[in-house]
C-alpha cells in the first residue's frame, strides 16, 4: 500500500442519531451525525404512519371495493355455441 493517501480508521466512533441514541462504529469519518437509527426509525418501531394528504389511499381503497363488488355482479357470459356452417366447414 503506498503511504499517506488513506484516510485514518477510526475504529471505535460514536455515532449520535437526532433521537439521542449513540452507536459505536468503525469509520474513516471524525465525526457521525445521524437523521434516523433503528431505535426511532418507523419500520422497526413498529409505528409505521401512511403519510396521504390528497386521500391517496382511500380513494384506492373505495375502487378496490367497488372493482370487487362490479366482479361479483357481472353476468356471467354465456358458452358459445358453433353454428351449423361452421361446423361443416372445419370438416
Amino acid at each position: 500500500m503506498k503511504k499517506d493517501i488513506h484516510p485514518t480508521y477510526n475504529p471505535t466512533l460514536k455515532a449520535k442519531c437526532a433521537c439521542g441514541a449513540e452507536y459505536e462504529v468503525g469509520t474513516t469519518l471524525s465525526e457521525l451525525n445521524l437523521e434516523i437509527c433503528a431505535d426511532c426509525h418507523p419500520f422497526y418501531t413498529g409505528n409505521e404512519k401512511i403519510l396521504d394528504t390528497a386521500g391517496r389511499v382511500e380513494k384506492f381503497k373505495m375502487r378496490r371495493v367497488a372493482a370487487e363488488e362490479a366482479k361479483k355482479n357481472a353476468p356471467k357470459p354465456k358458452p358459445k355455441v358453433k353454428k351449423k356452417e361452421e361446423e361443416e366447414e372445419s370438416k
